[in-house]
This record gives C-alpha cells, structure tokens and sequence, in this order.
C-alpha cells in the first residue's frame, strides 16, 4: 500500500463531519500548533449524561439484548418536518459481552404503513462527549453540533421509510469500537421492532452509513447471522468505510497530522472500552492530560481544533509506540472488519472514491473480495470524485436507491 492511502483512524473518521459541518479542510487544520491551555484533569471522562432518561436501571443484567428500558416521546424537531420522534434506552452489549444500555432515535413518518420499510441509519459521530449524541444534535442550539445527514433521512422519509437513528458509540461515547457499534445498531434495531405501536413489528429492514456510521453498519452486518440472526435484513449500504484500524494506526507514526485529535480520540475511545487491554491515559505527560482535558468530553470540531497538526510523540514521554503494546495492537485487531473472518448474510453496497486518501482503500477491496468469494452479492460504486467528503454525497442517493429496490424484493445486483 503507498504512503499516500495510510492515513490515521482519526483522518479516515473525521473528514466527511468536518467538511459537511463546518466547511473545514483538512489542509487548514494542519497550521502549527499553538500551547494547550492548562489540564482540566477534574473533570470525569465522560460525563454523565445530564439527562436521566439515560441511566441504566439496577436490574439492567435482567433484560435481553434489544429489550427496552424506557420510551418517550419527543417533541417535534425541524430536520424531520411532518414527523413523530420517540427516545427509547434498551438493553445491549459491550465489547467484552456485559450488559449496557444505549440509546436510539426513532422517526416515524405520516405516511408509514402498518409493517413497512425501516432503515437503520448510523450517523457519522466522531465525538467522545454525550453532548454530541445524535438524540442531542436534534435539539441543540449549537450551530458546530447539527444533524449532517437530514438530507437523505428525509429522501427515506418522504418514501414512507420509519428510521432509526442509534447512539452507536454506546453510553462510553467509546469512538473507536467498531464492533461495539454493530451491537448497539442491531440492538437498537430489534428494540423499535419491540414496540408495536411503532408499527415496524415485522418490517424488513435496511442498514447504512458513512465513514465512520458505515463502520458501525458493516460490523453490524458482518455480526448479524450470529448476533441478531432474527432480523429480517434486506441489505446494507456502508460508504467510505475504515476496514482495518491497525494499518490505519501504523500510518500515524509519531509525526504531527493535521487529524490527530480524532487519533487520540479513538484511543480514548477504546481505552473507555477496554480499560483492561487498552493503556492511554497513565502514558501521557503534561501536554498528554492538557489534551485530554480538552477533547475528553468533545466533539468532532472542537477534537479537530485543539488537535490540529499535534503528533503522538507531542502526548507522551514514552518512547515504546502505542502500536507496539500487544494488547493494544489485539483490540485495533479485534476492530477490523478486514481481519473478522465472518461475512455477512444479507446483500451489501458499498461506496467510495477510488483515491480517497484517508480510507485503507486496500483493507476495503480486500474485504469486499473475501466477502464475494464467500458469496455474498456485493455491488460497488466508485465515485467519480478524488476525495472522502465528495464520494460521501455523491454515493448516498445510489444507495437508497438500492436499498429501496431490496424492500420491493428485488434480487440484489453483483459485480463481483
């Protein structure tokens, strides 16, 4: 692979956020860093959720992966005219298998009907403070903190698709476990189908996602036959996806990235996830902690800003690389899609541009071949646009398309 595809997990997550939120580049972001305020080191790292409704319950160990714990309806939001919004927190599973309680939005059109189409859409959510969430982002008054991706929920809407919009980072906000999200998207999944009210009791279900979101859709597809073999789904739609955390690792290095906030991110992230296996925090010096203060509780643009052009050799006085502890290195593992040896049972399209710099565009072919060699139909679009951002718009109508003529039972098309 040429130096030019090995970019860090955090650049390979963080692109299509930054660019469609804010109109920042990466290039800008690279300017020379300047000294990072002092520590906040007492601050809890995540914060707990200000809001209740997200506590687990004491007999949460009682329940069954995709039982709900609690529901609400929602007030009216702007991004989904015409629609109804109900919370709901439901029973899932962390990486090591415990129980945990995650959340998911659910968007019910008027005219849905009794039993018809529901996609699972997982946000592109680089964050790893709950004020990111996406049941948050729908209320906010933050103008850095929206729903990027209404666009082509309301395309799903208006076809009379219910949505469901999960928290796929977990109540950790653990960015960085890939396999964690699957569990919660299908978790999630099974919970709105738990809710007859929701009429989507027997419906056939759609997956899809980008960049990061699509990381979540694949593992989740990748899991399903054996997680959730249950549900009925049609298909997957992942665009831009990492496939293999461990290369995208490698390519860091110690040298300064304009993206190395999202890195550190995701290290934390799965520190948060395998506290026991993952060794972040007691490795960082002084500007280490600064930085972790800073971005500990933040989201996709703040992690970007103090980030920006900073280098893990900046973070800690350690001279043993990050990527040379072994039980990092096996949860990086553990992570990848490429190196997960079961496929998916449901048909899956997938997007991208063929010279984005910022995916393992290897990872992902190589994937993709294991998975039709297996047998899976896989169709692939390769964008006509050069980067992340633009190949993230240009793919997602296709994939609706797809994923539309999956609900009306068409066979699924492949170019293996």
């Amino acid at each position: 692979m040429s130096k030019a595809f090995r970019y860090s997990m955090g650049a390979a997550l963080t692109v299509a956020v930054v660019s469609i939120g804010t109109g920042t580049s990466v290039g800008m972001a690279a300017a020379q860093p300047f000294p990072l305020p002092p520590s906040q080191e007492s601050e809890v790292f995540p914060l707990p959720d200000p809001d209740p409704f997200y506590a687990a319950p004491e007999d949460l160990a009682a329940h069954r992966p995709g039982d709900v714990l609690k529901i609400r309806q929602l007030p009216p939001s702007y991004y989904f005219p015409g629609s109804a919004l109900w919370e709901l927190l439901f029973r899932t599973t962390d990486s090591q298998g415990r129980p945990i309680a995650a959340n998911t939005t659910y968007v019910l059109p008027s005219n849905h009907v009794q039993d018809g189409p529901l996609l699972s859409y997982q946000h592109i959510i680089n964050a790893l403070g709950h004020k990111c969430k996406i049941a948050t982002a729908l209320y906010t008054t933050e103008p850095l903190n929206q729903i990027r991706e209404a666009v082509g929920l309301n395309i799903a809407l208006g076809r009379g698709w219910a949505v469901a919009l999960p928290d796929h980072l977990g109540p950790r906000m653990a960015y960085g476990a890939g396999k964690l999200g699957g569990q919660v998207t299908l978790d999630g999944i099974r919970a709105v189908q738990n809710v007859p009210e929701f009429q989507v009791t027997n419906s056939k279900v759609g997956m899809g996602g980008y960049s990061g979101g699509g990381m979540a859709t694949a593992w989740a597809a990748a899991l399903a036959p054996t997680y959730a073999p249950e549900l009925d789904i049609i298909g997957a739609a992942a665009g831009g996806t990492p496939m293999n955390l461990v290369k995208m690792g490698e390519a860091l290095g110690t040298e300064p990235h304009p993206a190395f906030g999202l890195a550190m991110a995701a290290a934390l992230g799965l520190e948060r996830e395998y506290p026991e296996r993952v060794e972040v925090t007691d490795r960082l010096n002084d500007n280490g902690r600064r930085m972790r203060g800073l971005i500990g509780n933040g989201c996709t643009n703040e992690i970007m800003f103090w980030g920006a052009g900073r280098s893990a050799a900046e973070m800690t006085d350690n001279q043993q690389n990050f990527m040379d502890l072994p039980e990092a290195r096996k949860v990086l593992e553990e992570n990848s899609l490429e190196l997960y040896p079961r496929v998916p049972a449901a048909p899956l399209f997938e997007w991208h541009s063929p010279t984005d710099v910022l995916i393992p565009v290897d990872s992902l072919e190589n994937t993709l071949t294991r998975y039709c060699g297996a047998g899976v139909a896989v169709q692939s679009l390769l964008t006509a646009s050069p980067d992340h951002l633009s190949a993230a718009a240009l793919g997602l109508p296709p994939a609706l398309d797809w994923l539309d003529a999956r609900f009306r039972g068409e066979p699924a098309p492949a170019d293996c």
